[in-house]
């Protein structure tokens, strides 16, 4: 293996299809794709400073190193990467990657971030922008705080743990997805979806968990959540706080121990065909002239 320590390197693929070193040190000024088609690299206390540093790359390691703003668009088609304790400036920095393992790390610009990817963990770290892991697959969250609206949206088979979303249209149009012991603040969450799950969650959001065939609510509480359910299928909600409204659930059962306002308009559902187990509801309805819709 071939070591290169404390060096700056400049010029457009510098070290182009490197492969088998070790990087310590090393700062990557202006030039694009500086180690494109690498493998088998260990990088360590680095700066990447320009455009496209690792595309293609196989087998990579990253620890204690900065990816600056224009080190956009930098991680793309690369397959079995992990980088932890790192600063991520860049926007656009992972796109149709597989096999990523993050720890400790930063987004600091996560815009249009880990699109089309596969097989990604991430533990113990922040993450702040929009449209993060769109139509991804195969995800794994721990420890993870996201700000940032659309996130994961068209994602499939995520998993998440001991984490906290602020987020508009989280989940959208996702298809097996678990979240446990985790907050969710922001409007719209998971429309769209199948096969859903929270489980004790806090949850807060505005018209949240519509239109989803299969949703699983246990020992959640949905604090100052209206319209809930909305066009749900095959719901089985147990639900530890008040729910504000309740709107035109397909089929399932909902449990809580309180509801404000419950909507079941014949017009559009059956309402036999739901299970609503509530000591108190402040108004039931049987009609609807409600037509909130989300907004941009």
């Amino acid at each position: 293996m071939s070591i290169i320590k404390n060096h700056f390197f400049a010029g457009e693929r510098i070290l182009f299809g490197l492969k088998d070193a070790q990087l310590e040190g090393i700062t990557f000024g202006e030039g694009e794709s500086p180690l494109k088609e690498a493998s088998k690299i260990s990088i360590k206390d680095s700066v990447f400073k320009w455009k496209y540093p690792l595309w293609y790359d196989n087998d990579i390691t990253v620890a204690n190193t900065v990816f600056e703003t224009m080190a956009r668009s930098g991680i793309w088609y690369t397959k079995n990467i992990a980088i932890k304790n790192s600063a991520l400036q860049a926007p656009k920095l992972f796109r149709r990657a597989e096999k990523i393992n993050l720890d400790h790390v930063h987004f600091a610009n996560a815009e249009e971030t880990m699109w089309t990817c596969k097989d990604i963990r991430i533990t113990n770290s922040q993450i702040n922008g929009d449209y993060f892991g769109k139509d991804s697959q195969n995800i794994y969250l721990d420890h993870v705080s996201v700000v940032g609206n659309y996130v994961f949206d068209g994602a499939q088979n995520v998993e998440v743990h001991n984490s906290t979303f602020v987020a508009k249209d989280a989940f959208w149009n996702c298809e097996n997805v678990s979240v446990y012991d985790s907050t969710i603040d922001g409007e719209y969450l998971a429309w769209n979806g199948h096969n859903i799950k929270f489980i004790n969650c806090q949850i807060e959001s505005d018209q949240g968990l519509n239109y989803i065939d299969h949703l699983e609510l246990k020992d959640t509480s949905l604090i100052h959540t209206d319209l809930a359910f909305e066009y749900v299928s095959n719901i089985d909600a147990t639900v530890s706080s008040k729910i504000d409204s309740v709107k035109n659930p397909i089929s399932g059962r909902i449990a809580a121990p309180a509801i404000g306002k419950l909507i079941l308009d014949p017009q559009k559902i059956t309402p036999a065909k739901t299970e609503i187990i509530c000591a108190k509801i402040d108004e039931k309805i049987d009609h609807s002239d409600e037509n909130q819709k989300p907004g941009d």
